[in-house]
C-alpha cells in the first residue's frame, strides 16, 4: 500500500473507521450548509459534468473501473452526481473512500487497497465493484470546505500517480466546481431575482425597460395591478403606451420623454392612465438610462400615486376653506370688536363683552377643529357651552351645523347665557336654564327647526330690558341675517323664554 504525503502523518484514516469525521462539528456544519448551496444533491445527469469524467477515464486508460467520479458526501450518504462505469448512484457513507479525503482535507491515493487494513473488508472491496485502486482530489467550494471527491478507481492494483497525474486530476476538479460554482451563482440571481419580483408585487411597484430605437417595452413586478392585467401585449410598445394615458396627458408625456431621449438625461414625470379595471389613475415614473457602446435602453419604475394625489387634492381643499373660514373669522372679530366699544360702558365692561363674545367664538372653532373644520356638531357645541355655564341642560337631536351657522348658534347661546348670569335664572343659585329643540320629519311643509331657552327660579326683577343692547342685536343678526330664521322672547313669571325657528337645512349626525 501506497499513499501520497498528507504533510502531516498524525491525522490517519482509521480515526474515520466509524464514519466519524475529524473536526469540529462546526465546521462540519459549515461544510454540510454550503453543498446545500449548490443544490446539486439529487439532481439528474448533466452533460457538462459527464463530459468531464468520461475525459478522466480515457486520460488515466482505467475502461472497467469507476475512472471519474463526482462524489457529493452529505450527512449519511456518498452520492454520485456523475460516474462513469459505475451503474449505482449513491452508496452508504462509512464505507465511501471519498470521506478520508474530506478529512485529511488533501488528495489521497491508494494502490494496494488489500493491505490498507482501513479497506480490506470493505464491502466495495470484497464485491463489485472490487475495488484494488484509488486515486481522489477534493472538490473544494468557494469558502474552501469540502464538499466531495473526483475519484479515479481501478479494480486492479497500479502504480502511485505522479506528481503531474495527480496536478492534472486537481485540475479537472476544479473545472468541476467552476461549473458547479456556475450553476450556484445562476441560482443565488434566479432566487434573488423572484424575491425582488415577489417585493415588488407586495410594494406595487412595476418595473421597465425602453429601447428608444425600437419602441419596445418590456415590464416586470406589479404591472399588472398598475397598468391592467392585459400590459404584456397592449403596453409591448411605445404607442400601445401612450394610447393608454389620458387624452390631456399625452402631449406632456411626448415631450418629456423625448426630451429624455434627446439629451440622454434621466426622465421623471407623473400622469393618469385609463386602467382597463380601475379607471382613472395616477402614476409617477422614475428612470435613467444604460448606455452600452452598441445600445441605449431607458431603464424605471412606476409607481400608482393615486391615493397621494387624493391626499394632496383634500389636503388643498381643506387649505382653501380653512383661508376662507379664517377671513369670516376674522371678519366676525373685527365686527364684534368695533360695536362692543360702542356699546361697552368702560374699559373694564368693554373686557368683560369681548372675551365672552372671543370665547363663543372659541367654542365654535374647537367643536370645528375636532370634526372636519366645514361641519360641527349640535351636541358637541352644547357640551362646550354647558362646559362654562354648568346649570345650563339641554337636549334634542344631534345635527350637523355647517361653519356658519355653529358660530351664529355659538353667539346666541353665549348671549343669552351672559344675560342670564347678569340679569336672569343664573344670577341665582337657585335658577337653571333647560334648552330643548326639534327639527321636522323630511317631507313636512315647511320644514323647519325649533329651540326653546327657558329660564327658571329667576330670583330678579322679570322683564324685557329698557333699551335693546348690542348683544340682543347680535342675537337678531346671527338667527335673522344669518340663519335666514326668526326669534321671539317672552318674560313669564319664572323667567325668560325665547324661542327661535329656523328652516330646516340641517342633516342629522
Amino acid at each position: 500500500m501506497a499513499e501520497r504525503p498528507a504533510g502531516s502523518g498524525g491525522r490517519e484514516g482509521h480515526q474515520l473507521a466509524d464514519g466519524g469525521y475529524a473536526g469540529s462539528e462546526q465546521a462540519e456544519r459549515l461544510r454540510l450548509d454550503t453543498l446545500r448551496e449548490y443544490r446539486i444533491l439529487d439532481t439528474g445527469p448533466e452533460e457538462a459534468f459527464d463530459r468531464v469524467t468520461k475525459m478522466v477515464a480515457d486520460l488515466y486508460d482505467a475502461p472497467i473501473a469507476l475512472v471519474s467520479l463526482v462524489s457529493l458526501v452529505d450527512d449519511c450518504r456518498q452520492w454520485f452526481k456523475s460516474s462513469y462505469g459505475l451503474d449505482v448512484s449513491e452508496t452508504p457513507r462509512d464505507i465511501s473512500f471519498c470521506q478520508y479525503v474530506i478529512a485529511e482535507d488533501k488528495p489521497v491515493v491508494i494502490v494496494d487497497v488489500l493491505g490498507d487494513e482501513r479497506f480490506r473488508d470493505n464491502p466495495l472491496v470484497t464485491g463489485d465493484p472490487f475495488i484494488r485502486f484509488y486515486a481522489g482530489v477534493p472538490l473544494r467550494a468557494y469558502n474552501g470546505t469540502i464538499l466531495g471527491t473526483l475519484c479515479v478507481i481501478d479494480r486492479k492494483e497500479r502504480p502511485v500517480l505522479v506528481e503531474r497525474e495527480l496536478e492534472r486530476l486537481e485540475d479537472f476538479a476544479a473545472i468541476i466546481m467552476a461549473e458547479a460554482d456556475l450553476r450556484r451563482i445562476v441560482a443565488e440571481r434566479d432566487e434573488a431575482r423572484q424575491t425582488l419580483e415577489r417585493a415588488l408585487d407586495f410594494s406595487g411597484i412595476a418595473t421597465w425597460r425602453y429601447d428608444a430605437r425600437t419602441g419596445s417595452i418590456n415590464w416586470g413586478g406589479a404591472a399588472a395591478e398598475l397598468w391592467g392585467a392585459d400590459f404584456d401585449t397592449a403596453l409591448a410598445d411605445i404607442d400601445g403606451f401612450y394610447e393608454r394615458l389620458l387624452p390631456d396627458d399625452r402631449d406632456m408625456v411626448r415631450s418629456v420623454l423625448g426630451g429624455s431621449v434627446e439629451s440622454g438625461t434621466h426622465y421623471a414625470t407623473e400622469y393618469r392612465i385609463q386602467h382597463p379595471e380601475r379607471g382613472v389613475r395616477w402614476i409617477a415614473v422614475r428612470a435613467d438610462w444604460d448606455v452600452n457602446t452598441t445600445d441605449a435602453i431607458l431603464t424605471g419604475i412606476s409607481i400608482d400615486i393615486t391615493e397621494q394625489k387624493s391626499r394632496q387634492e383634500n389636503a388643498n381643499l381643506l387649505m382653501r376653506e380653512l383661508h376662507h373660514r379664517m377671513r369670516n373669522l376674522f371678519a366676525t372679530v373685527s365686527a364684534i370688536i368695533s360695536l362692543t366699544r360702542h356699546a361697552a360702558t368702560d374699559v373694564d365692561d368693554y373686557v368683560e363683552r369681548i372675551t365672552g363674545r372671543l370665547d363663543a367664538l372659541n367654542r365654535a372653532q374647537n367643536v370645528l377643529l375636532g370634526a372636519n373644520f366645514m361641519t360641527g356638531s349640535m351636541h358637541a357645541l352644547l357640551r362646550e357651552v354647558e362646559a362654562a355655564f354648568p346649570r345650563i341642560r339641554w337636549s334634542g337631536p344631534d345635527l350637523l351645523l355647517p361653519e356658519n351657522a355653529l358660530v351664529a348658534m355659538a353667539l346666541v347661546f353665549n348671549e343669552l347665557a351672559t344675560n342670564a348670569v347678569k340679569h336672569g335664572a343664573l344670577s341665582g343659585a337657585a335658577g337653571d336654564v333647560d334648552i330643548q329643540w326639534t327639527q321636522d320629519p323630511e317631507g313636512s311643509d315647511p320644514r323647519l327647526f325649533r329651540l326653546t331657552w327657558n329660564e327658571t327660579g329667576n330670583h330678579g326683577p322679570i322683564g324685557p330690558p329698557e333699551k335693546t343692547s348690542f348683544g340682543t342685536l347680535l342675537m337678531e343678526r346671527s338667527v335673522r341675517n344669518n340663519l335666514g330664521g326668526t326669534i321671539e322672547r317672552r318674560w313669564e313669571p319664572t323667567g325668560l323664554i325665547l324661542d327661535i325657528t329656523l328652516p330646516a337645512r340641517w342633516r342629522d349626525a
